[in-house]
């Protein structure tokens, strides 16, 4: 195709069609920025769920894209000449890549050991579509009616910056809940090449030869075929993965706006059934051996004033289980974000034969809520408060285990209460068990550490502090025996670390800086 085969309109549209194109031009603008959007939002999800650390993963999605964006503009430059053709075939290209994003990258993690490069590779080669396509724009517009530089960059941004908080609002509000991260991207892709596409054909079609319009028909059609078979193979594709994922059977699978819920099942090697709950890929518990977790987590806490019980995070209910084996305690609040996890603690049947149905029980009330801001909301006080947190390997967890959050949930403990924290394993995350011990400190607290042995995590330690700030001396009452696990002997052994675990000088983590969240990311990796 020469340069003349694509040529100004403004000579055959009247006023009236120019303000029409005009328009058509700007709806495009507005709709593939919202589809650009997106495809930048799905990618930082994408890596919040699979590998945490959110802030990171927005960091490096956005940096790369910026930057390509910025050479995409530059390589624009060139095919200015034929501007209509050249931003169809750009369109097309970011609804196979963008739509595609999300089903390659978790291909990427679930079939193989890498995940970084092609999320780096893949960021950079949306962002240089998304930079291609200002310029062409701007030529297109220019080519409807000749006007002012800055006058048709202030009319691009404005659609463009509107079709970005549309699309902003849309990922997760609409497309995440309903459609899920990967129909979603797919949805979006389809939008991208129908607003391309569409623009092309009705407003420039005759700047077009033969030749470009039946190679952009067939290209059209092969990019639409391709995204409805993947939306179609969706649901096998992400069975699939998943399983690719676990070694046991897959029983259970969802995902929310908050996280991806996994359940396994399978046979253990000491012959039970061995159910797992996976909350973005991170074990939440086995049902062969948390009795050993969670009898550690919440006894002792338990041996003092017990009335009323608070447990923050802990959705499946298998600590609310084990708090009311005490016939004395009269209220438990159990606050946990995600509604579809104590949906799950409440209907699942082998998790409800598990916890015993624990969050049915009259005496318990369930708040699907974040735990700071309802603390923060909140007058009274417990008499103990289990804090049953998963690990803060992500933004939104590091915020539950800052000197802010600990002085907070502190604060609603009544006259002689106890609080608990799970602080992971201290042996293979020593730094962060002792950041975590370091940050109740700064809080104000004086924090009695102690572990057990659980088999499927590996030793696992925990922390408690009493309400007068003093460490509080570990006990167990054994009226609510027998206990599987525990003895006053091991409560007390378990005080004693050895010495290439003993206590180590850490930084407190905070919300200004959850130094806490880089630390189980290194911890962690090399397990």
């Amino acid at each position: 195709m020469t340069a003349a085969a694509d040529t100004p309109q403004t000579t055959t549209l009247s006023a009236r069609r120019v303000r029409l194109a005009r328009f058509g031009l700007l709806a495009t603008a507005f709709a593939v920025s919202a589809c650009g959007l997106v495809y930048e939002l799905a990618l930082i999800t994408l890596g919040a769920y699979l590998v945490g650390n959110t802030a990171k993963q927005a960091s490096i999605v956005l940096a790369i894209m910026v930057f390509a964006m910025g050479i995409g503009a530059l390589a624009a430059k060139p095919l200015r000449r034929w501007p209509a053709l050249a931003f169809a075939a750009v369109e097309l290209a970011l609804a196979l890549l963008g739509g595609f994003s999300v089903m390659l990258l978790y291909a990427a993690f679930a079939w193989t050991d890498l995940y970084s490069l092609p999320l780096v590779a893949v960021a950079a080669a949306i962002g240089l579509l998304i930079g291609a396509e200002i310029p062409l724009l701007m030529e297109l517009l220019q080519r409807i009616r000749e006007q002012a530089a800055g006058a048709a960059v202030a009319d691009l941004n404005a659609a463009d910056y509107l079709g970005g908080l549309i699309g902003g609002l849309a990922f997760p509000f609409v497309l995440l809940p309903f459609f899920g991260q990967i129909q979603g991207a797919l949805i979006v892709g389809a939008v991208n090449a129908v607003a391309g596409v569409l623009l092309v054909f009705i407003l420039f079609r005759n700047g077009l030869s033969k030749l470009a319009k039946q190679l952009l028909a067939l290209v059209s059609a092969l990019t639409a075929l391709l995204l409805v078979a993947a939306f179609a193979y969706t649901d096998r594709f992400e069975t699939d993965a998943r399983q690719a994922l676990y070694a046991a059977p897959i029983v259970y699978t969802e995902d929310t706006q908050y996280q991806q819920i996994v359940m396994t099942e399978s046979a253990s090697p000491f012959g039970e059934q061995d159910l797992r709950l996976y909350l973005n890929g991170d074990l939440q518990f086995s049902s062969v051996d948390e009795y050993r977790y969670h009898e550690a987590l919440v006894h002792p806490a338990m041996a003092g004033p017990r009335a009323n019980v608070l447990v923050l995070g802990g959705g499946d209910g298998l600590a609310v289980r084990e708090i009311l084996r005490y016939g004395d305690v009269e209220t438990v609040t159990l606050v946990d974000l995600d509604g579809a996890v104590t949906d799950l603690a409440r209907g699942f049947d082998d998790l409800v034969a598990l916890n015993g149905d624990s969050l049915d029980d009259p005496k318990v009330t369930v708040v699907n809520e974040d735990a700071f801001t309802w603390l923060r909301q909140q007058a009274g006080t417990w008499d103990a408060i289990i804090v049953d947190m998963p690990d803060p390997d992500a933004t939104e967890t590091a915020k539950l285990y800052s000197t802010e959050f600990y002085a907070l949930a502190g604060d609603h403990l009544g006259e002689g209460g106890r609080m608990v924290v799970q602080g992971g394993s201290p042996y293979f995350a020593p730094k962060t068990y002792w950041t975590i011990a370091a940050t109740l400190a700064d809080a104000g607290y004086d924090p009695t550490p102690y572990w057990v042995s659980v088999p499927s995590f590996g030793d696992w330690g925990y922390l408690m502090v009493g309400a007068d700030g003093q460490a509080p001396e570990l006990g167990l009452d054994t009226s609510a025996g027998p206990f599987r696990s525990l003895t006053p002997e091991l409560i007390d052994a378990a005080q004693v670390f050895p010495p290439d675990r003993d206590e180590m000088d850490m930084r407190p983590s905070t919300l200004m800086h959850p130094v806490i969240l880089d630390l189980v990311e290194s911890e962690w990796q090399h397990y």
